[in-house]
């Protein structure tokens, strides 16, 4: 009995001693890597190498430039070398991570007849209406036309001539360098109507240095999908002025054209409104010398918030709002005059905001108030009012005027208010805007990601900083190859997706989720099973080991 029970003891250890084993070899085997797998954050792979490289991108600017040579324009020994392909590069000296480089590629050729009849004119602008409608020119090039240095095209004093088009005429020289005196004279001229380093530090403005450029050259919008303008016409004295404007009939005939033109830049609404007693929240000091009151330049930036107040129409706004305010004074601050920082009144009255807008202030005529009684109607000039407002909005949105050479003519701007080759320009400038930012969005987005390792990386966030990658890469090569229109678009496509990606809200799940947190949640969950078992494996490991110790006994 006593042998049977012992036996008994034994195989009952046996079987537990198994059972432990069974189930530390389950856990470990099974539990461990399932609950790994169950509960790890799931992490989609990124580009992280072609993120990097990135910030060694180098962008070449190409200008495709078509150089048009007439006869008697360069020595007949010249004319016999046509055509041939000459390219000029130079790099633009901004201090960003981003190198940038201008590249003119020049391609000269003789005048066919056509042209030759068209420059052989003695008005230059007929002579642009003939050109014209020959071919059209794409986006980022230009075509410049090389007359005779004694040709009636132009004044005699200048030299060269800058179109409202695509379009340039520069004189030619009798002399054995004509070609590069000219060919310097040409990329003057190319420079004025497209890169220069003033419109890229403007463009890079946010990205640049403090120090490198005033806040004049933070003057223009940030890039967007869209931009919305809304007049405002604030009659803060109803009682004394009966103000109408046709507000309407000025948008269609003024901004409207305008705005079609910029089209290509971004989509536009335009709404108007009337604030009655809104007041300006600055009080006009008097001058007796001419019995006016005047608003000092110093007191400018404090007229802005108290109206943008009354404004409200930024609030649900997804894109950024222009706003355009007409201030017509109430009768007891007639006239009102605005001064610069000289102390002399501003010729147009009014001033902008930068990334804001601008405000006119409208003066009641007084003679007026002479002749009729209160409230006095007022007919506001809207041809006044929109000659300042869009000059603004060009200022705005960093169309200024260009910096020509010497002796060179500038053409006044199309109808619509903006010449060709101003667009194209700010086509460049938003592109590499557009670069620079999708560059830091996703450089950023990859040091996130990189440092915080619990932040879920779905699918679709993936999916979108791959397209912003490839978008970046593309406008770069469209870039290069002088193609403005498919650069810019694919310019703002990498904007959208890297935003997307960056502010997508599955990011922020388990940003806020340490690891000590986990440690709370699964050591209540493990620890009364993982004792026994570790228990378990501990008295086995001590038996097993001294039954190795145990020395055998020899009869």
């Amino acid at each position: 009995m006593a042998a049977s029970g012992a036996a008994a003891t034994d195989l009952e250890v046996i079987r537990g001693k198994r059972a432990a084993l069974f189930f530390a070899a389950v856990a470990i085997v099974l539990g461990l890597p399932l609950w790994w797998k169950t509960t790890e954050t799931y992490r989609a792979p990124l580009p992280y190498s072609q993120i990097s490289g990135l910030n060694a991108l180098q962008l070449r600017l190409m200008v495709p430039i078509t150089v048009v040579y007439t006869r008697d324009s360069v020595p007949l020994d010249d004319q016999e070398k046509l055509p041939f392909t000459v390219v000029h590069e130079r790099e633009i000296p901004l201090k960003y991570k981003m190198k940038i480089k201008c590249r003119f590629q020049k391609a000269y050729r003789r005048a066919l007849d056509h042209e030759e009849e068209a420059l052989s004119l003695d008005n230059v602008k007929e002579a642009e209406a003939m050109l014209a409608e020959q071919k059209e020119r794409s986006e980022g090039s230009l075509t410049v036309f090389v007359i005779s240095e004694h040709s009636l095209l132009l004044p005699q004093n200048m030299m060269s001539y800058i179109g409202p088009e695509r379009t340039a005429v520069v004189r030619g020289i009798m002399h054995r360098e004509a070609f590069n005196i000219i060919g310097r004279r040409i990329i003057q001229v190319a420079q004025a109507m497209s890169l220069t380093e003033d419109v890229l530090a403007a463009a890079l403005a946010d990205h640049l240095p403090e120090d490198k450029w005033s806040s004049d050259k933070r003057r223009p919008l940030k890039s967007s999908l869209g931009y919305e303008i809304t007049f405002s016409l604030l009659n803060p004295d109803p009682k004394s002025h009966d103000v109408y404007w046709d507000i309407e009939g000025a948008v269609r005939r003024y901004v409207q054209p305008f705005l079609n033109v910029l089209s290509a830049v971004g989509n536009f609404s335009v709404d108007s409104q009337i604030l009655y007693y809104a007041m300006l929240g600055v009080n006009p000091r008097f001058d007796p010398a001419s019995s006016s009151y005047y608003l000092a330049m110093n007191s400018l930036p404090h007229v802005i918030n108290p109206v943008e107040s009354r404004l409200g129409s930024s609030a649900a706004s997804l894109y950024p709002v222009l706003n355009f305010l007409l201030y017509v004074p109430e009768l007891a601050h007639s006239p009102l005059y605005i001064q610069d920082k000289d102390g002399a009144p501003v010729a147009t009255n009014a001033f902008h905001s930068p990334r804001w807008g601008g405000i006119m202030v409208y003066n009641v005529d007084p003679k007026a108030y002479n002749s009729s009684e209160l409230p006095v109607r007022v007919e506001v000039d809207m041809v006044r009012v929109m000659e300042v407002f869009l000059s603004q909005l060009r200022l705005l949105f960093g169309i200024a005027q260009p910096q020509v050479p010497p002796k060179c003519l500038l053409s006044g701007p199309k109808s619509e208010g903006l010449m060709t080759w101003e667009l194209d320009r700010l086509l460049w400038a938003r592109s590499v805007e557009n670069l620079a930012t999708a560059t830091t969005t996703l450089t950023s987005l990859a040091q996130l990601l990189g440092k915080i390792g619990n932040i879920v990386i779905k699918d679709d966030v993936a999916s979108e900083v791959y397209k912003a990658v490839a978008a970046v890469q593309k406008a770069a090569e469209e870039l290069a190859s002088g193609h403005l229109s498919s650069a810019f678009v694919a310019s703002q496509e990498a904007v959208t997706s890297s935003e997307r990606a960056f502010f997508d809200p599955s990011l922020l799940h388990l940003l806020y989720f340490p690891d000590d947190q986990k440690f709370a949640i699964y050591i209540p969950l493990f620890l009364p099973m993982a004792v026994p078992i570790l228990l378990s494996l501990v008295k086995i490991f001590l038996e097993a080991h001294k039954s190795w110790k145990k020395p055998e006994k020899i009869d």
